[in-house]
């Protein structure tokens, strides 16, 4: 007996030792996996709370626990949790009374980072609406879009922005928005027949006093609580619908990834996008954390900034971290308390460059989509990943995809085929009735495009990310390409996302946006590239050349490059493509200097005589 009992001790022993050299990642992915689980059971048991616990109440517990903790640090001024409580109750006071806002209403917000924004949304929230976060960028037929799409009564919007309301106003009156401006008491005299002021002064006298939760009761957690708007990076803006059981389970990215109650994030970001509102904003009141809020990004001050507010946790997406590691090199680049860095779209080379520069900060590089309901976190930092798949977090399938069809590769059952490890896929997620897909708020068709059917099986039913991923045989992802910047030339898919990162590696280039192009007489697009020089450097041909034909297949390199004084980006830091693919290769459509890769000499300076050989077919590439 004592034997066997040696021997289960033993065994017990070396078991870490073997499950180690099975998996080295062994001990983060249990870690991992018991923060999920946790974090699981909680949401559940919120889910079966009735009433059911919103991100409101989170916010409320929040105030009752720490009053007079800081929650946002804005510019000169500092609120705490108690004084943001108080701020919301007189604007929910003032929006019922002054704009007769009530349950069920959509309110659009029109405005840039500040903490009336916040209040605002709070207020909303007491008062059972819905908000609609505009992106304070997009004028015309974009922002009417934007509020039709989503049923808007009410537009709330900064003074600054007064111009841009104004010149919508006719369309707005037609369709019954009611429409204020946020401003002072002397604006009230400046005005315009369809504009409301709403004072501070009005806001003021409203009461801080705690609102009545019946004024939300029909609220439930499948009810929205945001629409959020894809960057329209593709075309016209889209309304994502974010439930308030989405808002919360996506608010606890932060947790999943580390952060305390006693860390200060820097929020800078954004707020009508979902890293900015949700991951950043919602995610410090899950956690109960201060925020220090900036009303955009600055490379010069983001530093100072961490280091005047002793900033633990940064957030990042897109050419963020790229922008920091090209700022001027200072002696102090690694006095700082930021701990965390927290974000997506981080490249590999800049990913060892931002570390090698900044110092010892964990970088969880995160995926997901603001209207998808699937995502990975790379708890471990392996660099150049975006999450990680182990035995029990199998959250994805993938498959084959046809980029020349746009369709899905077919097995002769005619379902879809499994992608085995290694190679690259396009990510689906199935939807369910404990996973939901909500879609974009009216526009059924647009829905549905997101939706793939007997994708597996007969009957199942997908969410079609739009996203080519790859797993390694470690279980960790990476991003290869998204389906519409993948195109098709001489018979070859073209990955936008390798072109990108081979061309920046050229000393002359700083920044490039890679697309393909329409050319008579040709199938496919043929790449082309819209680059920004480095500082007062000239292009470097010749360089350029050797590069690409070094590394990129000939169908890979760009036949034409396109060369800008900055490139054209949307407000979380995502290239434009439309208009540069709309005006193609043809000299006489732009202002910009245009360059032809032509087989024997490199690149040279294109014509509009060359254009026009190569439209009537007479240069063939």
């Amino acid at each position: 007996m004592y034997v066997l009992l040696y021997t289960i001790l033993a065994g017990l022993a070396i078991l870490p030792l073997f499950l180690y050299l099975r998996n080295p990642y062994f001990t983060q992915d249990l870690r991992y996996t018991v923060t999920c689980v946790l974090l699981w059971l909680r949401i559940n048991r919120i889910k079966r709370s009735k009433p059911f616990y919103s991100m409101l109440d989170c916010f409320l517990d929040k105030v009752k626990k720490h009053p007079n903790k800081q929650f946002i640090v804005f510019e000169k001024s500092s609120y705490t949790y108690r004084d943001v409580d108080k701020q919301s109750n007189k604007l929910a006071r003032a929006l019922s009374q002054h704009a007769s806002v009530k349950e069920g209403d959509t309110v659009a917000l029109f405005m840039g980072n500040q903490p009336m924004y916040v209040f605002i949304w709070l207020a909303l929230a007491k008062l059972g609406c819905r908000a609609a976060l505009l992106n304070y960028n997009i004028r015309s037929k974009s922002l009417l879009h934007c509020f039709t799409c989503c049923g808007t009564n009410v537009l709330l919007a900064a003074s600054e922005l007064r111009g841009a309301v104004e010149e919508v106003l006719p369309t707005l009156r037609e369709q019954s928005v009611s429409v204020f401006v946020l401003g002072e008491e002397e604006e009230e005299k400046c005005v315009t027949e369809g504009v409301n002021t709403l004072s501070s002064s009005r806001i003021q006298q409203a009461s801080d006093q705690p609102l009545d939760p019946q004024l939300r009761s029909k609220v439930t957690l499948k009810s929205p609580a945001l629409y959020i708007y894809t960057s329209g990076t593709t075309g016209l803006p889209k309304a994502a619908v974010i439930t308030h059981e989405k808002l919360y389970m996506a608010s606890s990215m932060q947790a999943i990834s580390g952060v305390a109650s006693d860390d200060v994030i820097y929020i800078y970001l954004p707020l009508y996008h979902s890293a900015g509102f949700i991951m950043g904003l919602t995610g410090a009141i899950e956690r109960g954390s201060t925020v220090v809020l900036r009303r955009k990004f600055s490379a010069s001050n983001f530093w100072d900034d961490c280091r005047k507010h002793k900033v633990t946790v940064i957030q990042y997406i897109g050419e963020i971290m790229r922008y920091l590691c090209n700022s001027p090199k200072k002696d102090n680049d690694r006095h700082h308390k930021v701990r965390l860095a927290l974000g997506n779209g981080l490249r590999a080379d800049t990913w060892s460059e931002f570390l090698q520069r900044f110092g010892d900060i964990r970088v969880c590089e995160c995926y997901g989509a603001t209207e998808g309901h699937v995502g990975f976190i790379n708890y471990i930092g392996k660099v150049g990943a975006i999450g990680k798949e182990h035995f029990f977090h199998k959250v994805a399938k993938f498959k084959g995809y046809d980029t020349e069809r746009e369709e899905p590769v077919k097995d002769s059952r005619g379902f879809c085929i499994k992608v085995p490890k290694g190679e690259t896929g396009l990510l689906v997620a199935k939807i369910t009735a404990q996973a939901p897909f909500s879609g974009y708020a009216n526009n059924q068709e647009q829905t549905d495009r997101k939706k793939l059917r007997d994708v597996f099986v007969k009957g199942d039913l997908y969410f079609n990310s739009g996203d080519l991923l790859r797993i390694d045989h470690e279980g960790f992802v990476y991003f290869m390409d998204r389906i519409g910047d993948t195109f098709r030339w001489k018979g070859e898919n073209v990955a936008t996302t390798e072109v990108t990162e081979h061309l920046i590696m050229v000393e002359c280039i700083e920044e490039a946006n890679v697309y393909g192009v329409k050319v008579p007489g040709h199938e496919g697009r043929v790449g082309m590239a819209a680059i920004k020089l480095k500082g007062d450097m000239e292009f470097d041909s010749k360089a350029t050349l050797e590069h690409v034909k070094t590394s990129l297949p000939s169908y890979a390199r760009p036949r034409f490059i396109r060369i800008q004084n900055s490139l054209a980006v949307t407000g979380t830091f995502k290239h434009m493509k439309v208009k540069l693919v709309e005006e193609g290769f043809n000299p006489s459509m732009m202002q910009d200097r245009l360059y032809y890769l032509e087989d024997s000499k490199g690149y040279i300076p294109m014509t509009q005589e060359m254009f026009h050989s190569i439209s009537d077919g007479k240069i063939h590439l």
